[in-house]
């Protein structure tokens, strides 16, 4: 998905942005990201951040792959590694070149129809591994939610506008107005 320059998607990027938020929230991390998969090349596109390298990230794109965000996407599971310089996965020019190298990240993959749409992941999470499998499936479900919404949302969009139920048109009114509420 290439980074959106309108307002089509707006609200799908601030959903992304509040999923990214409550992440680093809940796990007292340093940041937290949200990638989503260029369908087109298989790029991984920043498109939320919360915490280091928020705003200048988002829109930044890495090639298919890279990094543990990359193998993520590619493989479809999820994955916590406590201390970065023990990982084959990991991507130290990509850290790099976003300004924050972490210790830590632990990524979840964001499914949509069976396909693998992007990636939640969290850097330097707090609480120093001790919940390891609580987090890993807490992360899983916050990642399970976003790409719910963002389905939800991306369809609702792509139908007709005089195609679209009462009941749709007030969901989308509601999750545009909660999410504008969240960012207020």
């Amino acid at each position: 998905m290439t980074p959106p320059a309108d307002d089509t998607t707006s609200t799908e990027r601030r959903l992304l942005q509040s999923v990214v938020e409550v992440a680093r929230h809940a796990f007292g991390a340093a940041a937290s990201s949200v990638f989503l998969v260029d369908p087109g090349s298989g790029d991984l596109v920043f498109e939320a951040v919360a915490g280091e390298g928020d705003d200048l990230l988002v829109g930044t794109r890495f090639p298919a792959g890279t990094g543990i965000a990359g193998w993520v996407a590619a493989s479809g599971q999820s994955m916590l590694v406590d201390d970065l310089r023990d990982s084959e996965h990991f991507s130290g020019e990509a850290a790099e070149s976003t300004g924050y190298v972490p210790n830590s990240i632990m990524a979840a993959p964001l499914f949509s129809d069976d396909a693998c749409i992007g990636v939640l992941e969290v850097l330097d999470r707090g609480a120093g591994g001790t919940r390891e499998m609580a987090d890993v499936e807490l992360l899983d479900l916050l990642a399970d939610q976003a790409a719910i919404g963002l389905t939800l949302l991306t369809r609702l969009r792509a139908t007709e506008p005089d195609q679209r139920s009462d009941k749709a048109m007030r969901l989308l009114e509601m999750a545009e107005s909660l999410l504008a509420g969240s960012r207020g």
